[in-house]
C-alpha cells in the first residue's frame, strides 16, 4: 500500500465530519492567524510510514512532522500530537504563533489511524483501524504512540540534518483531535497525564465506546493535572451514536466540578472542522498560556473526595522491584506486612517508612490478615494450606489441604477466606469459615465466580467480597455462629477496558463504614449507601490489594504490581481484629 493509498483511507474516517452539516449554518472563516503571512519563518515537514506497531499489529499510518524553523536540537522542543493527519491549518496556525512568542517552540506529530492491510495488498481496500484505536478507553494508544511512534519520530532528522529531540515533561505536550480523534486524545491525557497535560478537542465523539461514560468517571475521580479546549456546535447530533452536542457539554460541565482548566466555545455548526479551524489560533493560544509553568489539578467538589484526601498529600514510594506483590495486612502497632507472591516472600513495613524481610519462605501466600492473637495469617492457591506467622516469623499450619485466595479474620476469631470450589473444577469461589474451635465449613459456594477481595464491616455484622470476575461487591450478613444469610449484589463497580481485566480486587473498609475496593482504574470508594462515589487512581495505575496501616491507621497502604505505595488519608481503617465499631448513621 502506497503513502497517496493510505492517505485516501485515512481521510475515510473523517468523512463523518462533513457528513452531517445539514441545518446548520457553520459558516466559520479563518482568520490571519489561520493563513500565510509574509516574513514568517515556514516549518519543515517530514512524511514517512510507520508499520511497525506490535501495539496494533498488521496496520500502516502515515505519519507528518511539523519542524518549526526556531527548533535547535540543544533545546528538546515542546510536542503536539494530532489525531487524522494534518487539519486547522494547524501547521501555519504554529508559524505564526511560534513566530509571534504566543505558543512555545513546539515539533507537531500528524498521524493517521491505522490501516489493516487486504491480503494480497492490492486487492480490496484495506480495514481502517480508526474506531477501535481512537475510541477504546484504555491506555493501548498512549502506549502505541510513547514506546512506539514517537521513538520512530525522534529517529529522524530534518533536511539539514537536525536530530529530533522531544521535552519528556507533560506541561510540555498537547495532542488533539476531531470527532473520535477527540476522544482519544482525552484518553491519552487522561491514562497518562504524565505525558500530556493540553488537550483540543473538536466535536468529541464521547458516545462510541463508552466514552459516554467520561463524565461520570470525571466526576468521580481524583482530578488530574489536565487542561482541555472543548469545541462543539448545537447541530452536532451525532447521528447512531447519540446527540454529541449535549455530550460535550456534559463533559464540560463535568470538568467544571471538578476543578479542571477547561475552555469552551460552542457555534451552530454540525460534525465538522469549520468551526475547530476557525478557533484554532485561539485555542492554541489558551492552551499553552503560562508556559513553561506546568498544568496543575485543580480542586474537586465531589464531597466523598474532600472528606478523604488531605490536600498536598499524595503518594509516597514505599518500595519496588518485588514480582506481585498481594495479602496487605497491619498488625495493631500500624507495621503494614504484605506477600511478594512471585517470590514467596513476606515483607514489613516499619513505622519508619523502612521495608524488611519478614519471611523468606511464604510459601506463595496470596491473602493475609492478622488476628485478634497478634498473629498474621496467609492463604494461598498453590501451596494449599493456611499458615499463622508469630511476631517473630515462625510458621504454624491452621489447616492443611484448603486453597485460598484472600482472607480476613474477626475480632471473635472467626477466619473467612476465599477459596476454590473443588467439585466445580475450581471455579466458582467458596466462601470457607474456619471457627476457633478448628471446625471447618464452606457458608457458601459457587455463587461468587472469582472471589478475590473480603472484609469485615466495622461493626463485624456484615461480610464484603468482591467478585473479581465481574462488576459487583457481594455483601452478607452474619450470623452469631459466625455463618452467613441474605447474599446480595451490594457495589456495582467501574470496570477498565481492556483484556484479561480484573474489575476487583482487595477490600478493606474504614471506620465510617466506606468500602476501599482494588481495580483496574484504581481504589473505588463506596459510601453507606452502597454507591461507587470516589475513585484514586495510583501512581501506575495499578492497584491488588491495600490496607490501612501506620501509627493511626490514617496512612493507606497499595500494593501495585511491582511497587508498594502509601497515602495519609482524613479517614482510619477499620480493622478486623479491633473491638468492632459501630459508624454514625448516614446517608
Amino acid at each position: 500500500m502506497n503513502l497517496n493509498q493510505i492517505r485516501m483511507l485515512s481521510l475515510a474516517g473523517l468523512a463523518l465530519l462533513v457528513a452531517t452539516a445539514v441545518a446548520a449554518q457553520d459558516d466559520y472563516l479563518p482568520g490571519p492567524d489561520s493563513q500565510v503571512q509574509p516574513g514568517v519563518p515556514k516549518g519543515e515537514m517530514i512524511t514517512f510510514i510507520f508499520d511497525r506497531s506490535k501495539i496494533f499489529p498488521g496496520t500502516v499510518r502515515t505519519c507528518q512532522v511539523y519542524v518549526p524553523a526556531q527548533y535547535t536540537p540543544d533545546h528538546p522542543a515542546c510536542l503536539y500530537v494530532g489525531q487524522d493527519g494534518v487539519v486547522w491549518n494547524a501547521t501555519v496556525v504554529f508559524d505564526n504563533l511560534i513566530a509571534k512568542r504566543e505558543m512555545p517552540v513546539t515539533i507537531g506529530v500528524f498521524v493517521s489511524a491505522g490501516i489493516v492491510e487486504s491480503t494480497p495488498p492490492k486487492t480490496p481496500l484495506g480495514r481502517s483501524n480508526r474506531t477501535y484505536e481512537y475510541s477504546s478507553m484504555n491506555d493501548d494508544y498512549i502506549r502505541f504512540l510513547l514506546d512506539e511512534l514517537i521513538p520512530a519520530v525522534e529517529a529522524r532528522k530534518t533536511s539539514d540534518r537536525r536530530p529530533i529531540r522531544f521535552s519528556r515533561e507533560a506541561k510540555d505536550r498537547a495532542i488533539a483531535g476531531s470527532s473520535a480523534g477527540a476522544t482519544c486524545a482525552f484518553t491519552a491525557a487522561w491514562e497518562r497525564p504524565d505525558a500530556f497535560s493540553r488537550v483540543f478537542s473538536s466535536v468529541g465523539g464521547y458516545g462510541l465506546y463508552g466514552g459516554e461514560s467520561y463524565p461520570t468517571l470525571i466526576r468521580k475521580f481524583e482530578p488530574k493535572p489536565i487542561r482541555i479546549f472543548l469545541q462543539d456546535g448545537s447541530n452536532d447530533n451525532g447521528g447512531f451514536a447519540g446527540d454529541w452536542w449535549m455530550a460535550n457539554q456534559t463533559m464540560a460541565r463535568a470538568l467544571e466540578y471538578s476543578g479542571y482548566e477547561v475552555q469552551h466555545v460552542w457555534g451552530d455548526g454540525g460534525h465538522t472542522t469549520k468551526h475547530a479551524t476557525a478557533i484554532f489560533p485561539d485555542a492554541m493560544r489558551w492552551l499553552w498560556k503560562d508556559w513553561p509553568q506546568p498544568v496543575k489539578a485543580g480542586t474537586t467538589r465531589n464531597d466523598l473526595l474532600n472528606a478523604i484526601l488531605i490536600p498536598g498529600e499524595g503518594w509516597q514510594l514505599v518500595g519496588e522491584g518485588y514480582k506481585s506483590t498481594d495479602g496487605a495486612a497491619a498488625n495493631n502497632r500500624g507495621e503494614v506486612f504484605f506477600n511478594d507472591v512471585g517470590a514467596s516472600r513476606t515483607y514489613r513495613i516499619g513505622l519508619d517508612g523502612k521495608v524488611t524481610l519478614f519471611v523468606a519462605d511464604a510459601r506463595k501466600a496470596g491473602g493475609a490478615s492478622f488476628g485478634p492473637d497478634g498473629r498474621l495469617y496467609a492463604v494461598s492457591m498453590e501451596a494449599p494450606q493456611l499458615t499463622a506467622y508469630s511476631p517473630s516469623g515462625a510458621p504454624t499450619v491452621v489447616a492443611a489441604g484448603i486453597a485460598g485466595g484472600d482472607i480476613v479474620v474477626a475480632h471473635s476469631g472467626n477466619i473467612y477466606f476465599t477459596g476454590p470450589a473443588p467439585a466445580l473444577g475450581g471455579a466458582p469461589s467458596n466462601l470457607w469459615l474456619i471457627k476457633p474451635n478448628g471446625e471447618q465449613q464452606i457458608v457458601d459456594t459457587g455463587t461468587v465466580r472469582d472471589a478475590s477481595g473480603i472484609a469485615l464491616s466495622p461493626d463485624q455484622s456484615m461480610l464484603f467480597v468482591a467478585d473479581g470476575g465481574s462488576h459487583w461487591v457481594y455483601r452478607y450478613v452474619i450470623l452469631p455462629d459466625g455463618t452467613l444469610r441474605d447474599r446480595q449484589r451490594y457495589v456495582r463497580l467501574h470496570a477498565a477496558d481492556g483484556d484479561g481485566q480484573r474489575s476487583a480486587d482487595g477490600i478493606r473498609a474504614d471506620r465510617d463504614g466506606r468500602l476501599y475496593v482494588a481495580t483496574d482504574l484504581g481504589i473505588q470508594i463506596c459510601a453507606q449507601a452502597a454507591l461507587v462515589n470516589a475513585i484514586i487512581p495510583t501512581p501506575n495505575r495499578k492497584v491488588a490489594d491495600l490496607c490501612f496501616g501506620g501509627a493511626n491507621f490514617d496512612t493507606i497502604f497499595a500494593l501495585c504490581g511491582d511497587k508498594v505505595f502509601r497515602r495519609r488519608l482524613r479517614v482510619r481503617g477499620a480493622n478486623a481484629w479491633d473491638v468492632p465499631n459501630k459508624p454514625a448513621e448516614k446517608l
